[in-house]
């Protein structure tokens, strides 16, 4: 047996062609769809890039502990874990947080990996000086506004000179690499393979093909990478027609990526004995709901349910969707489970074979937000949007690795640090107490007002509902997951459950 992940990030499922979409031809998850199982309620848990990491080692949630960060050392990782069963783990990556300061441990979980450079700001090449702002390369309609000043943008664009060439990108790299990986192993057995891009994350940067298959009108200069925010004066019909079109053009550069790795699992028949998982992080918005990409607004269909592909070789199923609410936290538990080996206690996700066989449920509810935002609950049909309700509750980060995303990844400040007590910890710690460090920041996205969507009546989320019986089935269902997740009693009581 082997198992196959190839995971995108930002991967909005309504631009698949497989989940309604029309703007993007994809013609490979087209086929993909044929050959796999398609999952139609597949969530999102914590969010962004790397809590969803943490929780694809771990099976557990990330986000009603501690932000963004590195996995601890009393996680149990997938696989570390498939590598002292015999099996080995590979990881072939462009994604660049994995080698910051708020990453930093999960690829060295994986027996053996490979990383390329520059993605978005990764900090890469150096140029120094009033070179760092190249001519043409600053935003000529004000789309980078407010992000310009931040080191990542310039950053971005000096290492996009050292990609003018199709082969270069990083995406490209990373999927070679996977290949070369098939290639050299494709006879043999017991191996678990993750090839994973940054794309179509943004900025939304590819070559001039891919561009081509998107014609339209637009007269600005450099836009590919929107500010997290909501839509506003600045945003014109032919901006937002561009950004589009910009995102458009990298999906069909990842979907031919895509078809690359299905034609070596035809020509190497490999099919026939090994699980194939195409999924991503999260989504991303592109102006619906009148906002653009993500964390800083809530966490609406087009981020937090997410497209997910499995084709089980023991199942043997094909072109078939399933209606069973799943989540990222039991990817882990499935691939686990596929090697046959046993769960650790503390993995809160569910084996999704029997969703795949027989579309059985295997929960029923699935939580899912960012850390001090909004706590979301979803049973399949309605979505509750839960913001805190004692906003005075002092809240705090238990963890054992103090960094985190911070304009750059970064540690958390020693200001903060020397507030820190020393915690017992919880029964996921194994034992080992736990920093338990103040948070002090202010989250935007848990200003939003508290929403019920009902999804069979208005699947866009367009129009909140008020269903007092509704709302106390779901803040039921929320506190169920919560302390299943053994979530720490001020978080409770932030959001008054």
């Amino acid at each position: 047996m082997r198992v196959l992940m190839v995971m995108f990030d930002s991967l909005n499922r309504n631009m698949l062609e497989p989940y309604g979409g029309t703007i993007a031809k994809t013609p490979n998850f087209n086929k993909l769809a044929a050959h796999s199982v398609t999952f139609e309620n597949c969530y999102a848990g914590s969010l962004p890039c790397m809590p969803a990491r943490r929780e694809l080692h771990t099976g557990r949630y990330n986000f009603l502990h501690r932000s963004w960060g590195p996995l601890e050392p009393f996680d149990d990782s997938m696989p570390e874990l498939l590598n002292h069963h015999g099996i080995h783990s590979h990881l072939a990556t462009d994604h660049y947080h994995y080698f910051e300061d708020g990453g930093a441990t999960y690829h060295t979980r994986y027996r053996t990996w490979e990383g390329f450079r520059g993605q978005e700001g990764d900090a890469w090449k150096g140029i120094v000086g009033e070179n760092r702002s190249p001519e043409g390369f600053r935003n000529q309609c004000d789309g980078y506004a407010e992000s310009w000043e931040h080191n990542w943008v310039p950053q971005d664009f000096i290492n996009r000179s050292y990609l003018d060439q199709e082969e270069k990108q990083p995406q490209c790299r990373t999927f070679e690499a996977g290949k070369e990986f098939i290639h050299a192993n494709q006879q043999a057995d017991q191996w678990f393979l993750q090839i994973e891009t940054f794309d179509p994350h943004e900025p939304f940067y590819t070559q001039e093909r891919f561009k081509k298959l998107y014609p339209h009108e637009y007269k600005g200069g450099v836009y590919d990478w929107p500010d997290y925010r909501p839509l506003d004066e600045r945003d014109t019909p032919e901006d937002i027609v561009h950004l589009r079109a910009e995102y458009g053009a990298l999906l069909s550069m990842c979907d031919e990526k895509l078809g690359e790795i299905l034609e070596l699992l035809d020509q190497y028949d490999m099919w026939k004995d090994t699980m194939v998982i195409v999924n991503t992080d999260h989504g991303f918005l592109l102006s619906e709901h009148g906002q653009w990409a993500k964390c800083h607004c809530p966490f609406y269909n087009e981020v937090a349910r997410i497209p997910l592909f499995i084709w089980d070789p023991a199942a043997g199923i094909k072109g078939r969707r399933v209606t069973s609410l799943v989540q990222t936290i039991d990817l882990p538990a499935t691939i686990l489970y596929q090697f046959g080996i046993k769960l650790p206690v503390d993995m809160e996700g569910k084996p999704l074979q029997p969703v795949i066989e027989e579309d059985v449920p295997v929960r029923d509810a699935a939580l899912f937000g960012i850390y001090g935002g909004q706590v979301n609950c979803t049973d399949g049909r309605y979505v509750y949007m839960r913001s805190p309700v004692n906003e005075e509750t002092e809240i705090f980060q238990y963890t054992l690795m103090p960094t985190r995303h911070g304009g750059r990844r970064a540690f958390i400040h020693n200001e903060e640090l020397k507030k820190m007590t020393l915690e017992k910890g919880f029964p996921f710690t194994k034992g080992l107490p736990v920093m338990k460090i103040p948070y002090e920041r202010k989250v935007g996205q848990s200003s939003y007002q508290t929403m019920l969507f009902d999804l069979k009546k208005d699947p866009f989320q367009e129009n909140p509902v008020r269903d007092e019986e509704v709302e106390n089935r779901m803040i039921g269902l929320m506190r169920k997951c919560m302390i299943e997740n053994q979530c720490p009693e001020e978080i409770l009581e932030r959001y008054g459950i």
